[in-house]
């Protein structure tokens, strides 16, 4: 504890500038449309670039307004990308094989025999408006034995096909490239067990996250992800993708919380893993093949997941700091002192907080900027204890002059306000034309020199100006999870260019190798980054896992031209 000369100050200004924030509530004016559409924490809900960089951080929060049949066709913005002449095409026959399997007209779009182009649009493109495929059946199976039927059939005729959750991925992962067989979880919607003791749930792939997260919480719960995109995207394909999201700090990933898993082989051959257990060392764990693995050696059709327990208590702080040296010390103070409450630790900088007031509107809750900015979440089950432990670590953090200045949320009003500061940049990245994105890992100590290099190359290239309409880059903003080592590089631009991408990649890429970091922490490899996977992986490592591809799936059917 620092002398009480040194530490009244920092406590002086921390208040007062509670007070500011609690007597207005974080009054922010009407935000355009965009932002309206963003879904507020704890609530329920239900010119494309040609790099790779992905266009949101976690959810289908803003859709660009481009009409569907405006998109362009992904084999013609990736026109290397040839179909395999191997496989065929769907015919007439085939269509009434998979309408008997599945036995209802409402389980098959079919754009065979007749005209379905506009009932296909939606399972064609993505929600980001930037990849298009050309799928001319879409199936969607109610059980395992379907799936299983369906992909045995597929199999022996060689008929691609392309796995489909909530379509809310962001690497182009989710849709056909050319006319795969989209085979669409949404009917396998069922809960069938949660253990309110052990807190272990089993559910269908096609479950809604949010549905799974409400289900559970109504016994005391909590779905171990949170996602922008949970009112819409499948915990399937949660799983396909080893989605990360905004909890995996306190709870971790997919690959910790999966217990088990049933799965269908590209041969039909039903992986019927669904361990209920937490302990289970007997063989190869092969279910984490599956996670993360995008559809690319079978289709996870059920899931059991383990869930702790919900937390009553949800505090959260907003403060500001003067470089990345301090936020990193900051981060090192929170874990020490807030411990097992920590549920988030969240970085943004200057940059994309001006960009976030900026495109919505909204006030920041300090009045003075900062270099850099971080938002802490705690979780815990005793109101008092936890504001008390958060109360003591701010104390602490601005009498050491760590932190400058911060702000404590005393409602759920002023909490959601606060997130609302982290999760807004997203948007308002893309306000003013467009955006590259870019989610990597990179080491603590090296993770905000990404940005600064980034931004100082586009300086002096003479492509930004955020002023000059006639500049394409409007400004580079770096922000993400402190607690994971995960940074979303944005690149605000006016327009996409061919010298903003050539500046970009494969420059981003190879920094990062440099570094040993990874070219994707949370969104996957998809199309859009598997030409790029040798910058995270050896060649020997690329080597086993297309061994592996080719064991599981030696006619190649599955998701083809993605991943590896």
């Amino acid at each position: 504890m620092p002398p009480l000369h040194r530490l009244a100050p920092p406590l002086r200004c921390l208040r007062l500038a509670n007070s500011t924030f609690q007597r207005s509530a974080f009054p922010r004016p009407t935000p355009p449309a965009f932002f309206r559409a963003h879904q507020p924490r704890g609530q329920h809900t239900e010119a494309a670039p040609t790099t790779s960089a992905s266009s949101v951080d976690h959810s289908p929060q803003s859709q660009p307004d481009r009409p569907q049949s405006k998109i362009t066709y992904t084999a013609d913005s990736y026109p290397n990308l040839k179909r395999d002449s191997r496989f065929k095409e769907v015919t007439a026959d085939d269509v009434a094989f998979f309408r008997e399997v599945l036995g209802s007209d409402n389980a098959i779009i079919d754009g065979v025999t007749k005209d379905a182009s506009d009932d296909l649009e939606a399972f064609n493109s993505d929600w980001m408006k930037k990849y298009r495929g050309q799928c001319k059946v879409v199936l969607k199976p109610d059980t395992t034995e379907q799936v299983s039927r369906i992909l045995k059939y597929c199999n022996e005729n060689l008929l691609p096909v392309n796995p489909q959750g909530g379509n809310t991925g962001l690497v182009g992962g989710s849709v056909p490239v050319f006319d795969e067989v989209v085979l669409n979880l949404s009917r396998m919607n069922s809960i069938h067990s949660f253990d309110e003791v052990s807190g272990i749930l089993v559910a269908d792939a096609g479950v809604i996250l949010q549905a799974a997260d409400d289900h559970v919480a109504e016994k005391g719960y909590i779905f171990p992800l949170d996602l922008g995109a949970k009112g819409s995207c499948q915990i399937g394909g949660n799983v396909a993708t080893n989605a990360g999201g905004l909890r995996l700090l306190r709870y971790g990933s997919m690959h910790g919380n999966i217990l088990g898993l049933e799965a269908v082989l590209p041969d039909g051959t039903i992986v019927d893993d669904l361990c209920t257990l937490r302990k289970n060392n007997t063989g190869y764990d092969l279910k984490q093949l599956f996670i993360g693995g995008e559809g690319s050696i079978g289709i996870i059709t059920k899931i059991s997941i383990l869930c702790p327990q919900r937390s009553p208590a949800v505090n959260v702080a907003y403060f500001g700091l003067s470089s990345y040296a301090k936020v990193q010390q900051a981060f090192r103070e929170a874990k020490i002192q807030l411990s097992e409450i920590l549920s988030a630790f969240e970085l943004m900088d200057s940059q994309s907080q001006a960009l976030y007031a900026r495109a919505s509107g909204a006030r920041l809750p300090l009045e003075s900027p900062h270099p850099f900015y971080c938002l802490i979440e705690t979780s815990g089950s005793n109101t008092d204890h936890d504001s008390e432990k958060l109360t003591t670590f701010l104390e602490h953090v601005m009498g050491e002059e760590i932190v400058a200045d911060g702000v404590v949320a005393d409602n759920e009003s002023q909490l959601q306000s606060l997130w609302a500061c982290r999760e807004g940049i997203s948007e308002a990245s893309q306000h003013f034309g467009g955006v590259y994105k870019y989610d990597l890992s990179i080491p603590l100590p090296d993770l905000y020199s990404l940005v600064e290099e980034c931004r100082e190359r586009f300086q002096s290239n003479g492509l930004m100006s955020d002023t000059d309409e006639s500049k394409p880059v409007f400004d580079v903003v770096g922000y993400g999870h402190m607690g994971d080592s995960n940074l979303h590089l944005n690149v605000a631009v006016r327009r996409y260019e061919k010298e903003v991408e050539k500046a970009l990649e494969p420059w981003v890429y190879e920094w990062v190798a440099q570094r040993k970091g990874s070219i994707s922490a949370e969104h996957g490899l998809g199309l859009a980054k598997k030409e790029f996977i040798q910058y995270s992986r050896s060649e020997t490592m690329v080597g086993l896992m297309k061994q592996l591809k080719k064991v599981y799936d030696p006619n190649g059917i599955m998701n083809p031209y993605k991943y590896i």
